[in-house]
């Protein structure tokens, strides 16, 4: 019989974080210090309208323009929304760092490992990507940013060095722990609104003149050589949906969240809320302020963004609208790697990566996988070095985190999906609005994986070549053959790593009980 105690409250009601970590299988290793709009700034800042939507703008100036730009936002945005709740209602059920391979072996009923083994590689590629992407297209503003001062001239060798500069720069404040990161990230948000505010206000009021509505709102440009204007918008739409990536972060983090059972679907539903409505803005402003739109795409500095500035603002003002993308796009890539670093950490802990020892090793000072956090960033500079011949690379790059992502993204809804009525949703979740919204996003996904694979110049040569497919089925034929010969012998999905009591001591070793 239960005491008058326990039967007055709902288990849910007195169930710690801790707990339900326990029952997940995993001892409570790193520091559950963060709030959940620490949580949700991790995710906001690495959407960042400020990095996806410039560093890619120069690329929808080409492939669709104006009309693309500013209609594909917000209906990739709404597509990425579907995306978004469908993982979120999952991420209520399992709050864990693991987060998408561990809720792909948990929603399978048979072959969850299989399922596990192969949604984990594709996050892991997606996550290096994105941090590649993110911190590569830093490295461009920043690049730009000298050129414009005199300082030296843009190219390929000196990005490639800015890029490992900025990479070493995130991997050391990772290093720090957590609190630096959350403090930075919540820094990050305001950053962010306010460097929208600025850029769209500095716009609106200083150019001589301004674009028409008709122009920024139906005019169509095709600069990539092929005559169909339908392929042409489709993947013109790579701008926008680039941007709207790595919101799992607030998945990965949920082991570091208070309340991550409601946290963590909160940050991944309202950090693409908030993005869809600010990048709007954003990109509308940047667009009415074009001055002169074929001598801005073909910028010397190769950054058609950093131009608009100075023909808008003047130089004195353009540099300093430059140095707000620059912060937002270095806050950006920090919380990139950090996400990163705990998805590694989470994929290692159950022996998925080749070291797992290593990478799932926790610095006992600052309760975070320092190992993992350099990994995520070696990984992310061998994918950027491609661009010293390539230069198409980026976009390559761009691609790769889109599929990797995605791919790993809806696998749980779709496994979710086929397990109807079994599934056991969390304290958050979407009620009979569940199977359509996860119909959709799993048709979604399907067609934008097979969109940014395609190539995007005509003709096709070595230096115009979209690398992104070789890269995906390099990590797939990989994933795929030590799948065969070796893993599903011994790779059964996540771990657990012990009884209660076992869980109790591991933490208590780490806190130095």
């Amino acid at each position: 019989m239960s005491s008058p105690e326990s039967s007055a409250l709902a288990p849910e009601a007195v169930q710690t974080d801790e707990q339900r970590l326990h029952e997940l299988g995993y001892a409570q290793e790193l520091a559950r210090s963060m709030s959940g709009f620490s949580n949700f700034a991790v995710s906001f800042t690495i959407i960042s309208i400020l990095s996806g939507c410039l560093t890619l703008y120069g690329t929808g100036m080409n492939t669709g323009g104006p009309v693309v730009i500013v209609w594909g936002w917000p209906f990739v945005g709404l597509m990425t929304l579907l995306v978004g709740l469908a993982m979120a209602e999952v991420c209520s059920s399992y709050p864990t760092a693991g987060g998408l391979y561990y809720w792909a072996a948990k929603l399978s009923p048979r072959n969850g490992a299989a399922w596990s083994w192969f949604t984990g590689w594709f996050n892991f590629l997606g996550q290096v990507a994105v941090t590649a992407g993110i911190d590569f297209g830093a490295a461009q503003f920043i690049n730009a940013l000298m050129d414009l001062q005199g300082w030296y001239k843009a190219t390929p060798g000196h990005t490639i060095i800015i890029f490992g500069l900025v990479l070493l720069v995130h991997g050391a404040l990772n290093t720090f722990g957590v609190k630096i990161v959350a403090l930075l990230s919540n820094v990050s948000v305001w950053w962010h609104i306010l460097g929208v505010l600025v850029i769209v206000g500095a716009l609106a009021i200083t150019p001589k003149h301004h674009q028409s509505a008709s122009f920024v709102f139906t005019h169509f440009v095709n600069n990539t050589g092929w005559s169909s204007a339908l392929y042409v918008a489709a993947i013109g739409l790579l701008m926008a949906q680039y941007t709207f990536t790595g919101y799992d972060a607030s998945a990965h983090m949920t082991e570091e969240t208070r309340d991550a059972a409601r946290s963590g679907p909160r940050g991944i539903v309202m950090s693409i809320l908030v993005s869809l409505v600010a990048g709007w803005v954003l990109l509308i402003g940047i667009t009415f302020a074009i001055q002169n739109y074929a001598a801005e795409t073909g910028s010397a500095t190769g950054v058609p963004p950093a131009q608009i500035f100075l023909d808008a603002a003047g130089a004195t003002g353009g540099k300093l609208l430059l140095l707000v993308a620059i912060g937002a796009q270095l806050f950006c890539g920090m919380s990139s790697v950090t996400a990163n670093s705990r998805m590694i950490y989470a994929f290692s802990r159950d022996g998925a990566l080749p070291g797992s020892a290593v990478w799932h090793r926790i610095n006992p000072r600052t309760r975070t996988p320092t190992n993992g956090v350099w990994l995520a960033v070696a990984g992310a500079f061998l994918l950027g070095l491609p661009y010293l011949w390539n230069l198409t690379a980026y976009q390559a790059v761009t691609s790769i985190s889109v599929i990797g992502l995605y791919i790993a993204y809806v696998i749980p809804t779709f496994l979710r999906l086929r397990l109807g009525a079994d599934f056991r949703p969390g304290p958050w979740q979407l009620g009979r609005w569940s199977r359509p919204i996860g119909i959709a996003a799993v048709i979604w996904v399907a067609i934008i994986t097979v969109l940014f694979m395609l190539p995007t110049l005509n003709p096709v040569t070595w230096t115009s070549f979209n690398y992104a497919p070789i890269a995906v089925l390099v990590v797939l034929g990989f994933a795929g053959g030590w799948w065969l010969l070796s893993a599903r012998n011994w790779f059964t999905g996540p771990r657990v790593q012990g009884t209660p009591e076992e869980l109790a001591a591991v933490e208590r070793d780490l806190s130095g009980g």
